[in-house]
């Protein structure tokens, strides 16, 4: 296996045994379950665990994946998804907890790791307000927004119908925007009194 692989052709190999076809598939596609993943979760290690066992999952089920109904990206980005949405549920979690990550994630990309003392500010603002959003408004957002999947493929992935997924979406940057606002007002009145 030399990576250039489809991802059809990697999991032709994986359901024959293939574990380098296996590999070269988890480093092509474990960044994006796992930013996913903390995106609902909020957390290292409970993301490293679903991480895991979405990749277990590929392994133990490929022969399950249909090429045809849809990208291996989104096969695992809904078992990403249900997994997430299990672990919640599991443990009375509907939003996502405050606690210090190494993992890191951005608007403009997933792996960024220099930023201005502004936008650090603005993006630790921005993952509280997240936080605070109903599980489905935040993966339709994650999904569209941070994952880059169409409404159509991020509908796939949550099972609800495009027109929901749209209202969830709307629903999410209403908040968020009023959440910011809202933020932003605070902090101007804390600067002026300061």
């Amino acid at each position: 296996m030399t990576g250039e692989e489809t991802d059809e052709e990697l999991m032709l190999a994986v359901c024959d045994g293939d574990q380098s076809a296996y590999r070269i598939l988890v480093k092509r596609h474990l960044t994006s379950i796992s930013h996913y993943a903390f995106r609902l979760l909020g957390n290292q290690r409970d993301t490293e665990d679903i991480s895991q066992e979405v990749f277990l999952r590929l392994w133990t089920n490929a022969s399950k994946w249909q090429p045809e109904k849809a990208r291996l990206s989104t096969w695992l980005h809904r078992i990403a998804h249900n997994l997430c949405i299990d672990f919640m549920r599991k443990h009375g979690r509907t939003v996502i907890d405050d606690e210090p990550t190494k993992l890191d994630i951005r608007d403009e990309d997933y792996t960024s790791s220099e930023q201005e003392p502004d936008t650090d500010d603005r993006t630790q603002r921005l993952n509280s307000a997240l936080s605070t959003l109903p599980e489905n408004q935040r993966s339709a957002l994650m999904l569209c927004h941070y994952a880059g999947f169409s409404n159509k493929e991020a509908a796939a992935i949550m099972n609800v119908s495009v027109k929901a997924l749209e209202s969830n979406i709307a629903r999410a940057r209403r908040t968020l925007k009023d959440l910011l606002e809202e933020n932003d007002t605070m902090r101007g009145d804390t600067e002026t009194i300061g």
